[in-house]
């Protein structure tokens, strides 16, 4: 049984909406978990956010690297194209 992929993303951002259209177009389930909802969430993003290398563009870019589709293989999708 393979888990289902998590989408970290912040109902603030104007990202989240049509990504999260774009996953619903194309069938995919997801665990959610929006950052700006609880400090516990925000701590489980940054320690992804931080601990993987995939993110330092974002991070040179002053971006915060929401949303993210991190998949059950450990690969990450910061774009729809990507999927």
């Amino acid at each position: 049984f393979m888990s289902q992929p998590t989408l970290f993303f912040s109902d603030k951002c104007p990202d989240t909406q049509p990504f999260v259209a774009g996953l619903e177009a194309r069938g995919i389930r997801y665990d959610a978990v929006n950052i700006t909802n609880s400090m516990r969430e925000l701590k489980a993003f940054l320690h992804l956010r931080d601990s993987r290398p995939e993110f330092q563009a974002v991070k040179d870019g002053a971006r915060v690297g929401v949303p993210v589709l991190l998949k059950s293989d450990g690969s990450l999708h910061f774009s729809l194209d990507s999927l």
